[in-house]
């Protein structure tokens, strides 16, 4: 009993001993994991940061336009862990590192067995490296072929496995594993070989790519010289073989893939990569640098590759064909007016072709559009009230101020409806139309519009109507996909991940239905009926610049809009660069095409505006009829908007049987029958006369003294210019002379001209007068007719040294 308490202490101390050891222990542990986590929570660099990446470009269906290289020119596309296949990751791991996720970075058997092999049997040298070692021997560029170089990687694979987590590492290396030549990682390795993502590897292609990286550079040449283009490699074959026989051991579930391992194996080329709508990967990829979005490695467009090589196609042969007049080069833009994505864009004819400057983007080139912007001018005077489709306007020759337009063919057709001087190109109706614009003229429409880089106003004036501005083939077409939008406008979309908006509206509904209307109404040039077989309306318009340096055409069919220009880059003009004539062809070539390859053409549902009425007209005049016009027909008319008046083309005038004049009132008691004449302004009945065709001219009776009344139109002001500003030089003001001309209605023989109510000179209809200016000032220019009929407006005469 006296030894208890020895026994009891020597217990004591025992168990005291025992919990200082565990509490040893447990602070070596706690350290441990202490360090570990701080290794973990220690800020350091994201392993997908260590190395640049290249971007795949995709079209809208997923289909790879282009891989391109990475800034240290290697084809490195980074892929997540989640997006590789699984029986890849597997097959690494059995192939590679079967210990993984047990070894804190290094596998002592693995180096012992390695060295045992290499530096006592002095057989073919086994570095025993685990992927972690590989991965740090990639990171770090370690040569580890000597003892030394062999530390290092040991030591950077033990930093490794503290600082990331297994995961991490094993999704590094897959990224980042050579694959022959300058392709590294999986994600790449799957585009290049394969042409699919690596999500979408059956199970030989996967284990392919898991043997490559063990020698890439012996295994991928073992199969150089195949007879066909493809890359046929045996020596990847037979290490495939070798590890799907290991597969079958551990996954017997897979046995039933055997007979696909005795097939051929065939690898696509590098140089097989695709190369596809380079212009418009160019553009997106320069996009998403400026948006700041170039660290992402996959870039969706909105290009469709089926419609891009379809209008790629069309220009080549169209080109081909016609060389022998000068034609080398072309450019087409296609849009879908549903989301406003360019779903074709063909920026040259041959984007290797140097002689063609073939590089360079044709759809953003600033180029004059030459009458393609007629459209808008005429949508804007249906807005603003000028006009109708069926108003009457005058193509005669007409001094607008000091400018003096022609017509392309050098013709006046007289009086013309403004749908068929839109269709037929017909330029002096279309400057007095712009002449006309107000609030907004066309270069604040198109400004408004997003049209870059113009110059002021006063630099373009008139001439900005027959091209005188310059846009982009992208400009124009998100102009014409504003009119197939009802007036809605849109930005273009080339990325998929560029959001659609709501649009601005620019042009009312109505307006625009009436020009869509006339632009359908425009034929073919090559006459064919192939289009009404197809119930499929084209809307389209073309263009021509001055000395014939671009020919345009520019249109929609179905939910698409379509635009095309053909010329040279370095603006060298063609006499055969006429829009009708070479660029129309090829976008009604571009749309059969289309159509033929059996492209959905459905033009989207839509509707007639719901203030938009049809009104019966005079066909001479375009204005309301009376009893005595012979051909009436309709026009379209937005109620208080369009510009409505009676008929005064066709006026019944009261003739003396016996003399066969005019008869005058009163008519009591005469022998008197009423005829109706053409009562026709002055320009017109002039340009009547040249073409051989002149008007029976109305009679008259001077004896009348007044008694006979015939209500007639009042003179009309045509120079000048209807709030215009002439600048005269001081030194030069004794030789200066400012024209004054006026249309009068066909009654009038006499216009008599007045400067602030004095008076400076008689003219005769249609013919000119020269005013010269003593000062400068404003001044108010009246004319008054031979019936006393008037027009006045204000000039303004600034004077310079």
């Amino acid at each position: 009993m006296a030894d208890m308490p020895t026994v009891i202490r020597s217990s004591l101390k025992t168990v005291t001993r025992w919990i200082q050891r565990w509490q040893n222990w447990l602070m070596g542990t706690a350290l441990i994991l202490a360090v570990l986590v701080g290794c973990r929570l220690w800020p350091h660099q994201p392993l997908r940061g260590w190395f640049p990446s290249s971007t795949a470009v995709y079209d809208d269906k997923g289909r790879l336009l282009r891989l391109t290289l990475s800034s240290d020119q290697q084809y490195r596309l980074w892929v997540p862990l989640k997006d590789i296949s699984p029986q890849l990751v597997q097959g690494v791991l059995l192939h590679e590192d079967r210990w993984y996720a047990w070894h804190p970075g290094f596998n002592p058997y693995g180096l012992l067995r390695g060295a045992w092999v290499t530096y006592v049997r002095h057989g073919a040298p086994q570095g025993g490296s685990t992927i972690t070692m590989q991965l740090a021997r990639l990171l770090w560029g370690l040569n580890t072929r000597t003892p030394m170089g062999k530390l290092r990687q040991l030591g950077r694979a033990v930093e490794l496995e503290l600082f990331y987590s297994k995961r991490e590492i094993l999704q590094a290396y897959l990224n980042d594993a050579p694959y022959g030549a300058n392709v590294q990682g999986v994600g790449t390795a799957s585009l290049v070989y394969f042409g699919k993502p690596a999500s979408q590897l059956t199970l030989p292609e996967a284990l392919t790519l898991v043997v490559i990286p063990q020698d890439p550079s012996r295994r991928l040449q073992a199969g150089q010289g195949a007879s066909n283009d493809a890359l046929i490699s045996r020596g990847v074959t037979g290490a495939r073989n070798r590890l799907y026989d290991a597969w079958v051991q551990k996954y017997p579930q897979d046995a039933s893939w055997k007979p696909l391992f005795a097939l051929p194996l065939t690898l696509r080329p590098l140089n097989r990569l695709p190369f596809e709508a380079p212009h418009a990967v160019e553009q997106a990829l320069a996009s998403q640098q400026i948006s700041d979005d170039s660290g992402k490695p996959m870039l969706t467009t909105t290009i469709d590759l089926d419609l891009q090589k379809s209008v790629q196609r069309q220009i080549a042969l169209y080109v081909k064909r016609n060389a022998s007049r000068g034609i080398n080069n072309a450019s087409a833009i296609l849009i879908d007016t549903r989301d406003m994505g360019i779903k074709a864009m063909v920026g040259s004819a041959d984007y290797r072709d140097a002689s063609i400057q073939g590089q360079v983007n044709g759809t953003l080139a600033k180029r004059s559009p030459g009458s393609t912007l007629k459209p808008f001018i005429y949508a804007l005077g249906f807005d603003q009230g000028i006009l109708q489709p069926q108003t009457v306007l005058r193509d005669v020759p007409t001094a607008f101020g000091p400018y003096t337009p022609e017509n392309f063919d050098g013709n006046f057709l007289g009086p013309i409806t403004a749908t068929q001087a839109l269709i037929r190109s017909r330029n002096i109706p279309a400057v007095w139309v712009a002449s006309q614009l107000h609030q907004p003229s066309l270069y604040d429409f198109l400004q408004q519009s997003g049209i870059s880089r113009m110059a002021s106003e006063q630099h373009y004036g008139l001439s900005l109507v027959l091209g005188g501005g310059e846009v982009s083939m992208q400009e124009l077409a998100g102009l014409y996909a504003m009119l197939a939008n009802h007036g809605v406008l849109r930005p273009l979309r080339l990325r998929a991940d560029e959001p659609e908006v709501a649009g601005t509206r620019m042009l009312s509904e109505e307006a625009t239905f009436m020009v869509m209307d006339i632009l359908r109404q425009n034929p073919r040039p090559d006459d064919s009926v192939s289009m009404q077989s197809m119930r499929m309306p084209v809307y389209w318009k073309t263009g021509t610049s001055w000395a014939f340096r671009d020919a345009w055409t520019a249109g929609s069919v179905g939910p698409y809009v379509l635009v095309v220009w053909v010329g040279n880059f370095d603006g060298s003009g063609n006499p055969a660069f006429v829009g009708v004539d070479t660029a129309a062809p090829l976008f009604f070539q571009i749309i059969d095409a289309l159509h033929a390859e059996h492209v959905p053409m459905d033009e989207p549902i839509g509707h007639m505006p719901a203030n938009l009425k049809r009104v019966q007209i005079c066909l001479a005049s375009g204005n309301l009829p009376t009893q005595w016009c012979p051909q009436k027909g309709m026009t379209w008319f937005i109620p208080g908007k369009s510009p409505i008046k009676v008929d005064d083309i066709y006026r019944p005038v009261v003739i003396d049987d016996a003399t066969g004049d005019a008869a005058c009132p009163p008519y009591d008691g005469k022998r008197t029958h009423v005829e109706v004449y053409e009562f026709w302004p002055s320009d017109l009945q002039h340009v009547f006369q040249q073409a051989g065709m002149p008007r029976r001219a109305p009679p008259t009776n001077l004896a009348c003294q007044g008694g006979q009344r015939i209500d007639g139109s009042a003179p009309s002001i045509t120079s000048p210019l209807r709030g215009s500003t002439y600048t005269l030089r001081l030194k030069q003001l004794d030789e200066e002379r400012i024209p004054f001309t006026a249309t009068s209605d066909a009654d009038a023989h006499a216009l008599y001209w007045f400067v602030d109510d004095a008076y400076v000179g008689r003219s005769s209809p249609n013919e000119l007068m020269y005013w010269q200016p003593h000062s400068a000032g404003r001044y108010t220019i009246r004319v008054v007719d031979d019936h006393g009929r008037a027009d006045q407006r204000l000039l303004d005469i600034n004077l310079v040294d």
